[in-house]
């Protein structure tokens, strides 16, 4: 018998906010944190703007690590990892106290790009300089690609499957599906789930090589991040971290734990690189069967969906998706549900960015509103034709979301998508 599975904890590491509570008055707000960063200026890019997390100072790494990590921790997409997965942990009213493994719980939790900064300025830089001692003994935990999980293990006491997956920006939201099918087929109870990624340049250089960031707004940084606009040029780059307790349902309810969510529905596929899909652009075809995937497996009708919390990154692959849901759905003009963009406040967080953006649409479903989808004024006239202007909010709209649906898409021609139900319906 396949078990339910529900959303227990959160965390969020996020360039409008640290906390749950932060990142919540952010989405509320409608705040942009895309700002223009200097370093980019000086190392020549094209887009020299871009959105980072406040500063995790001294005093919040206190918080969460003892003085050993805080001072050999250099990776900062596992610090945005592990402070995120430790806030959804504590939030699902779970112990970080417990002597023994918790055999029943363990972690997949993604990464985008794993330590491309440490690697060039302290890795390479020692090796070429034959200091191979001055390396430490932390550097390779910090540059394996599952150095988060084998961090978070550590942290939480995981004894059930820990492991790291990475499909460039569909990540954090294949992670928890990965969970979700784990935990559905009863092989754990609760499995920490999300995905992260790290704040510098040299990740971002080969993407501004690929003139696929936006270029056209460094006098102008809020302005630059524009979803499913006329004028979108590409996305703006973002990091941060986000992270989900996914847990079998009975085994919440009989703990007490608080719920947020029910996850109903999931897809994963990919298109193959056939059909017009590429490295970077998506088979419609695999995109669209992934979305038909997750509504099936939901169980439910099509006019019930409140809310798509889109992947939509400010480049031509908003058509598709948005004209991809309007097919799945049958559902256009003023009857398309409400749909946003993330992206538009935070910019592209990319092996994060599926986390993140699951985090807000669950927010949204608990708290009862719409956040706006920045800069959408002008739509793209592919998208005008199927969606009624009302549907893509520029303002906060309070409403109750009882079914959420969150698609997430990535290089290598991936896919992804989770239907989610409000708790308190």
């Amino acid at each position: 018998m396949e078990r339910r599975v529900v959303i227990t904890g959160m965390g969020v590491v996020s360039p409008i906010g640290l906390t749950l509570e932060d990142f919540s008055k952010g989405l509320r707000a409608g705040v942009s944190a895309i700002e223009k960063w200097e370093r980019l200026e000086e190392m020549n890019y094209a887009c020299q703007i871009c959105a980072r997390p406040p500063d995790i100072t001294p005093e919040i790494k206190e918080k969460y690590f003892s003085s050993l990590t805080i001072k050999f921790l250099k990776h900062d997409g596992i610090l945005n990892g592990a402070m995120a997965g430790i806030d959804a942990w504590t939030d699902a009213g779970l112990s970080l106290d417990h002597v023994e493994p918790d055999w029943n719980s363990g972690s997949i939790f993604g990464i985008g790009s794993s330590g491309i900064d440490v690697l060039i300025k302290k890795y390479v830089e020692n090796v070429d300089a034959k200091q191979i001692r001055r390396l430490g003994s932390t550097m390779v935990e910090q540059l394996m690609n599952s150095g988060v999980s084998a961090y978070l293990t550590g942290f939480l006491g995981l004894g059930n499957h820990v492991t790291t997956n990475s499909s460039a920006c569909s990540t954090g939201s294949e992670a928890v599906i990965m969970g979700y099918e784990k935990i559905k087929a009863g092989l754990a109870k609760r499995m920490i789930c999300g995905g992260c990624e790290g704040f510098n340049d040299y990740s971002w250089a080969g993407f501004d090589a690929m003139r696929v960031l936006c270029r056209d707004s460094n006098d102008n940084p809020t302005g630059g991040s524009r979803p499913m606009n006329a004028t979108a040029s590409g996305f703006v780059p973002g990091a941060g971290a986000g992270a989900l307790v996914v847990e079998d349902y009975e085994t919440a309810i009989e703990r007490g734990a608080p719920i947020y969510a029910e996850i109903i529905g999931a897809g994963l596929n990919s298109g193959g690189q056939r059909m017009g899909g590429t490295m970077t652009k998506p088979n419609v075809e695999g995109a669209r069967r992934c979305l038909q995937m997750a509504m099936d497996s939901s169980g439910i009708r099509s006019e019930k969906v409140d809310l798509i919390c889109g992947h939509l990154t400010s480049t031509i692959g908003d058509a598709i998706e948005v004209n991809n849901w309007s097919q799945v759905l049958n559902r256009t003009g003023a009857d398309f549900p409400y749909i946003n963009s993330l992206k538009s406040m935070i910019g592209h967080c990319l092996g994060a960015a599926g986390a993140i953006e699951l985090v807000a649409g669950i927010l949204q479903m608990k708290n009862s509103f719409v956040h706006a989808s920045l800069n959408s004024e002008e739509l793209h006239p592919e998208i005008s034709e199927v969606v009624d202007r009302s549907r893509i909010p520029q303002k906060r709209v309070d409403t109750p979301i009882n079914i959420l649906a969150k698609s997430s898409f990535g290089f290598g021609d991936v896919n992804s998508c989770l239907i989610l139900r409000n708790w308190k319906n």
